[in-house]
């Protein structure tokens, strides 16, 4: 077999370019896989899963006696083994086995052939196993050994998936974690003002639903789904390009920036397709050129990658365009479209008239679409209807309409395009999508989308919706993103105060956190509105164990030590994280005149003020000293301009009644405080903000500190790179800085603000 052969042959058993050519230089390895595969596929057809093609290359590069290749081939793709414990144990009984015949019975039962471990099973040994090590497991947290649990579950669950118990050890590990930091069992989340079922992970709140997911293949189990005479036999070869590979798509419009609702779809859709050894495709819908734009495409590409997914492709509705006109050829010709000269605004209202055009002969409108195609008529004066009723009543969908727009890709090829309505379900079906999982808004195309599958006879996927979710004292819609800024009231799409990804980033939010998010959310059918202080204690979880600490100071106060201990800058040792050492310490210095915050000072102290007055020293963190109040200096009107203090070294187990924080030859940098964007939970709600959201703008949403003093160790530091700073927050550097000017963006202060609503 030519080289070139053996390599496709390989990536399409799953294995990179890289490990492809790397296989084919050994000659014996490259061989075995070869017979392998092509013995598969005399099974499976030639389109091999990733799961099979990994068991595949597992079994060729570990089997030392070829006799048994075709004898073990034959097992893994009739799916009889389907996971690795079991391929293990197919190799160790084959190799402890040498004489034939081999006892196939015996075999089978030493290989678990047959027995499948539910999901159940798996959440029951693994609760057990936690349970036995729960006070070691919260007491030690993070310093402890998970590979304990792993051993323990995968002991009681012999033929398990190894990634499924991983899977199920990391959410009940974090489920026990947040319970014990609570002091109490994880809490519901908030669903329309109500109380919801909550977890940590997406999948454990899939469970309820995803447990009603058909199976590949499985298609008309769905309720609701509609069959034809030929929907088995188009199932069958759905499953033969398939293997039974559980497929899911992100099929986002190019015309703006994703938001925090779109982190939701993320994490949906390509958690499912990873929970189930699936894959999934990153598709843009980019049927509109009008409002299609290069930065779109490239913003999407990265969010998706920042929150931490690959897509199994990246595919365009614009790659089918060719097949979608031949469809919607073959469609006039059955009876099923016809071209219309209705204008849009007669199209709109409730009951809008039927199209005096629908009956039109069909060779009629052949001619009148390939005209639309050969651009004769003028935008507005021709569509593509497809004849069907819809579920919300809408009559005759457009299928296709004109446009004289050059398009992104495909140039001035088109002047027709098509709508969502057509495209989207022949896109999930040339892609083979086995879930079209997509918000409840696209309820009401379902009945066009089982339809149009059905009319043209091609393979028909489910679609599932779920409720969108949606934040208060936010607004994610493109269209007022785009009057926010063309108000000036945020710099654009990437302004920290909104909640698009990249707004996010920029503020400082991990992607982790907003993962993490997602999964406390979890997929509901119902629509689900979140408080915003609900998403930033998620950021302060991965925060608080992954952002180095800083010392800032936003409001200075000069503070001159009189009897300072040295005749030049002592060196202080500062932990990295105060409560893990392990994770190392930086250096900054502490000379006689250090800076601490204004509000940590007042000349005459206040009942319950614990920081520094006159006769109330306070320690400075990390120096071991103690400073103590001698002089206040004021300029002319009256203003503190500093103070001088003198310092000694705290005695064994002496308690100031605060430690402050400082900085000393500090650097200049400016800080940006965020607040919320709006004053009202609802600013979109006439009834709440009878103005419109734009009346509804918090003039206090952002306050810059331009002389704000940080202390060294956080000098050569990038843009989102991520600090606490003690006392005062989590920071994140903006873009926006420069050499020598860095700029801070506050991610989230330490604690939810009480005062907030």
């Amino acid at each position: 077999m030519a080289t070139a052969d053996s390599l496709s042959l390989f990536t399409g058993l799953g294995l990179s370019e890289h490990k492809a050519r790397e296989t084919l230089k050994n000659a014996a390895l490259s061989a075995q896989l070869r017979e392998a595969a092509t013995q598969a596929q005399r099974t499976l057809g030639s389109a091999i899963d990733k799961a099979t093609g990994t068991l595949l290359y597992g079994l060729a590069s570990r089997l030392r006696d070829p006799r048994r290749l075709s004898f073990l081939v034959s097992y893994v793709a009739d799916k009889k083994i389907h996971t690795e414990p079991q391929l293990s144990a197919a190799l160790e009984y084959v190799r402890s086995h040498p004489l034939d015949p081999i006892d196939t019975a015996d075999f089978e039962r030493e290989c678990g052939v047959g027995i499948v471990v539910t999901p159940e099973q798996i959440e029951e040994a693994v609760e057990v196993t936690i349970n036995h090590h729960r006070a070691q497991l919260l007491e030690e947290r993070y310093h402890f050994n998970m590979g304990l649990l792993m051993g323990e579950a995968r002991a009681a669950l012999k033929w398990a998936d190894g990634k499924m118990i991983k899977h199920e050890v990391d959410m009940q590990v974090a489920k026990a974690r947040l319970e014990e930091t609570d002091g109490r069992p994880a809490k519901d989340v908030v669903e329309n003002g109500e109380v919801a079922g909550q977890t940590l992970s997406l999948m454990e709140q899939l469970r309820g639903e995803a447990l009603k997911f058909h199976k590949p293949g499985e298609n008309y189990k769905t309720p609701g789904y509609v069959t034809t005479a030929h929907t088995m036999d188009l199932l069958k070869q759905h499953l033969d390009i398939t293997g039974g590979q559980v497929r899911t798509r992100f099929p986002p419009e190019p015309n703006g920036i994703l938001h925090i609702g779109h982190a939701k779809a993320i994490n949906f859709n390509f958690g499912y397709a990873k929970a189930n050894n699936g894959i999934c495709f990153l598709r843009f819908d980019d049927t509109n050129p009008e409002k299609e734009e290069a930065r779109f495409f490239t913003g999407i590409c990265d969010m998706v990658a920042w929150l931490g997914y690959t897509p199994y492709k990246v595919t365009y509705a614009s790659d089918y365009f060719d097949q979608l006109y031949a469809w919607a050829v073959e469609l006039i010709h059955r009876g099923q479209a016809y071209v219309c000269h209705q204008r849009g605004e007669e199209l709109k209202g409730h009951n809008p008239p039927p199209s005096p055009w629908r009956d039109r002969p069909v060779e009629e409108s052949l001619l009148l679409f390939e005209a639309m195609r050969k651009g004769k008529f003028a935008e507005g004066e021709a569509t593509l209807r497809m004849k069907l009723v819809m579920e919300d009543g809408k009559m005759d969908p457009v299928a296709y309409r004109v446009k004289y727009t050059p398009h992104h890709r495909t140039g001035d090829t088109w002047c027709i395009y098509p709508t969502y309505d057509y495209t989207h379900c022949l896109c999930d079906s040339i892609e083979h999508i086995t879930h079209s999982l997509c918000t409840k808004e696209f309820q009401a195309r379902r009945s066009s989308y089982f339809w149009l599958c059905n009319a043209l006879d091609v393979y028909c996927p489910v679609q599932w919706e779920y409720g969108r979710l949606n934040l208060h004292y936010a607004v994610v819609s493109k269209r007022k993103i785009l009057q926010l800024v063309a108000n000036g009231a945020v710099r654009d799409w990437d302004d920290p105060r909104l909640f698009t990804l990249t707004a996010l980033r920029r503020r400082g939010f991990p992607p982790e956190a907003i993962n993490n998010f997602c999964a406390r959310v979890g997929v509901t059918v119902a629509q689900t509105t979140m408080e915003p202080h609900l998403l930033e204690a998620c950021v302060r979880d991965v925060l608080n164990d992954t952002a180095p600490r800083a010392m800032a100071v936003l409001e200075p106060l000069q503070v001159i030590i009189t009897n300072f201990p040295a005749a030049k800058s002592l060196d202080i040792q500062v932990p990295n994280f105060p409560a893990d050492e392990t994770k190392g310490f930086h250096q900054v210095p502490f000379g006689f005149t250090v800076f601490i915050e204004r509000t940590d000072f007042k000349e005459e102290p206040e009942p319950g003020y614990k920081r520094l007055a006159r006769g109330q020293p306070v320690g400075l963190r990390h120096t071991g000293y103690v400073i103590e109040l001698q002089r206040v200096i004021k300029g002319p009107g009256g203003c503190v301009e500093s103070l001088e203090v003198t310092c000694r070294k705290a005695d064994a187990g002496e308690k100031p009644k605060a430690f402050i924080h400082w900085v000393s030859q500090p650097l200049t940098c400016e800080v940006r405080l965020y607040e919320r964007l709006f004053q009202h939970k609802n600013p979109e709600d006439p009834a709440e903000v009878p103005g419109g959201f734009l009346s509804d703008l918090n003039p206090a949403s952002l306050h810059v500190v331009e002389a704000a003093l940080v202390d060294c160790s956080v000098a050569l530091a990038k843009p989102f790179d991520k600090f606490q700073f003690e006392r005062l927050g989590y920071f994140s550097v903006d873009p926006d800085s420069h050499e020598g000017q860095l700029v801070f963006n506050r991610t989230v202060t330490l604690k939810e603000d009480p005062g907030k609503v």
